[in-house]
C-alpha cells in the first residue's frame, strides 16, 4: 500500500515537473586491513563467524 501511494505522488510530481530525476554514482572503492578477514590465518583472529543478513519481504507485497 505505502509503495502504490509513492507511486502515485511520484508520478503527479513527475508529471507536474516537481521532481528533479539527477543520479549520481559513486565508484570508490574501500580496502579492508589483510586482518579484518578474520580466516584463521596467522595475526587474524579465529573463532568468529560472518553473518548472513538478508532483507527482509516487504509484508504489503507478500
Amino acid at each position: 500500500m505505502f509503495t502504490q501511494a509513492l507511486q502515485q505522488i511520484q508520478a503527479q510530481a513527475d508529471a507536474t515537473g516537481d521532481i528533479d530525476w539527477l543520479v549520481q554514482l559513486d565508484s570508490t572503492i574501500v580496502r579492508a586491513h589483510q586482518h579484518a578477514a578474520a580466516t584463521g590465518r596467522k595475526g587474524g583472529r579465529t573463532g568468529r563467524t560472518n553473518r548472513t543478513i538478508t532483507p527482509s519481504a516487504d509484508p504489503e507485497e507478500a
